[in-house]
């Protein structure tokens, strides 16, 4: 394919990796339907507006047997009437912190995983199907996704990076996509007591007792950047434009999301 991107870079690698996403759900799913394994998503936010984009995301996702709870950090009000899926909501002090107000969702989880999950993120509809599916096929205690997507919400622009590898053993996969066998986050005490970088903690405090982490495909997944200053993860846009192989004016996730 001659297809390209805004700057003119090549796309036929990109279409390549969406093509094989889809032969490997056809292949490992099969007719095998609904995933057995129940899932507890957790969700911590201090922006109670963003919310129900998040559980409308959640509740999208297909094939899978899902639990949500809410840590609504700092209080707030939350409308959960009419979703497909059992939410509990609970208010988490203020003057906690991020890995306390996790931990206290997580608490509440009932799932035989727990899958972090971002409020003002971007999930295609088999994202959770899909880390199901990596955790079956790898055997790991914590599966995830690369950071592959971005959008730069100042900039109206969508880049792509590939400079992490997918479908590898790994030591690092997006915070907002940790899928962990819930006795493990237990075994390791949860998430650490800290405002930011608690995502990496964890990750450490489970290679550390032994267990693994593997990286699948990020195509399910796009990030929001805003300013550094509003995200617990704090580069500067320049960075990732700096490291993009692709990059589109406007939102334009890639085909995957969009046939979810």
């Amino acid at each position: 394919t001659g297809e390209t991107d805004s700057a003119g870079a090549p796309l036929i690698a990109l279409r390549r990796e969406e093509h094989s996403v889809r032969l490997r759900r056809q292949a490992l799913r099969g007719r095998a339907g609904r995933a057995a394994t129940p899932v507890s998503v957790v969700l911590c936010s201090r922006r109670p507006h963003l919310v129900a984009g998040a559980l409308a995301q959640i509740g999208r996702q297909r094939g899978v047997d899902l639990e949500v709870v809410v840590a609504l950090h700092g209080g707030g009000r939350l409308a959960t009437d009419g979703l497909p899926y059992p939410v509990q909501v609970i208010e988490v002090d203020a003057g906690s912190s991020f890995g306390e107000a996790l931990n206290a969702a997580a608490a509440r989880a009932t799932g035989d995983v727990i899958l972090k999950w971002d409020d003002d993120d971007w999930y295609g509809s088999e994202h959770v199907a899909d880390l199901l599916m990596a955790r079956a096929y790898s055997g790991a205690e914590v599966v995830g996704t690369t950071a592959e997507f971005f959008y730069l919400e100042p900039l109206q622009l969508t880049i792509r990076r590939t400079d992490y590898r997918s479908e590898v053993w790994t030591d690092h996969v997006a915070g907002g996509t940790i899928m962990i066998d819930r006795a493990v986050f237990r075994e390791v005490g949860g998430f650490q007591p800290l405002p930011r970088s608690v995502d990496a903690h964890l990750l450490r405090a489970v290679l550390a007792a032994g267990g693994r982490v593997y990286r699948t495909h990020g195509l399910g997944y796009l990030l929001r950047r805003a300013t550094a200053a509003e995200h617990t993860w704090q580069l500067p846009l320049a960075h990732f434009l700096r490291v993009a192989t692709n990059q589109w004016r406007g939102f334009r996730p890639s085909r995957i999301m969009d046939a979810s």
